[in-house]
């Protein structure tokens, strides 16, 4: 599970890292711990660090600029939060708006996240010709709020302000 984000030098987001990789990181003098978990901390026999829920690289490091984030079945689940987008039961498959059989492409703005029942449902015909209109449409994030959203919601909320208000979708 990735649930520990970690920032550029110039505290810009990069990426999600598994604890391991953070407590690693930190253990290398390459990264410093900017949040913590407020109770919890990772003990050994020479050791005892806060378990970092938010580091800071150390020495900046050059990203090559991403105008989009990378589609990805995952990706849209994340960001449609498990909610199916017709019935807002938990979801598990990513349904194409117009199937791929009518030249629906995997694309943000073609895919929603759906739950099996309303998947199987819906089959090869666009959400109008099955009569199961879209409760929220799709959308296309940018890569930093694709990778906050990432997270999830409860990881989201305990961000500091000055994080969380970077992400417009959050």
């Amino acid at each position: 599970m990735r649930d520990t984000l970690v920032l550029n030098a110039s505290f810009e987001p990069l990426s999600t890292v598994t604890l391991n990789r953070a407590v690693v990181l930190v253990l290398q003098d390459k990264a410093v711990v900017e949040q913590a978990h407020p109770d919890l901390r990772m003990r050994g026999a020479a050791i005892d660090i806060p378990v970092p829920r938010v580091i800071r690289l150390c020495r900046y490091v050059r990203v090559p600029f991403r105008r989009r984030a990378p589609w990805s079945r995952r990706g849209v689940l994340v960001r449609d939060q498990h909610r199916c987008a017709y019935c807002g039961r938990r979801a598990t498959t990513v349904d194409h708006v117009v199937p791929r059989s009518h030249g629906g492409a995997d694309s943000w703005l073609n895919t929603v996240a759906s739950c099996a029942e309303d998947n199987h449902r819906k089959a090869d015909r666009t959400p109008e010709e099955a009569g199961m209109p879209l409760l929220r449409q799709p959308f296309e994030p940018t890569p930093a709020d694709a990778m906050l959203l990432s997270l999830g919601a409860g990881e989201m909320e305990s961000l500091p302000d000055w994080l969380n208000g970077q992400s417009a979708a959050a």
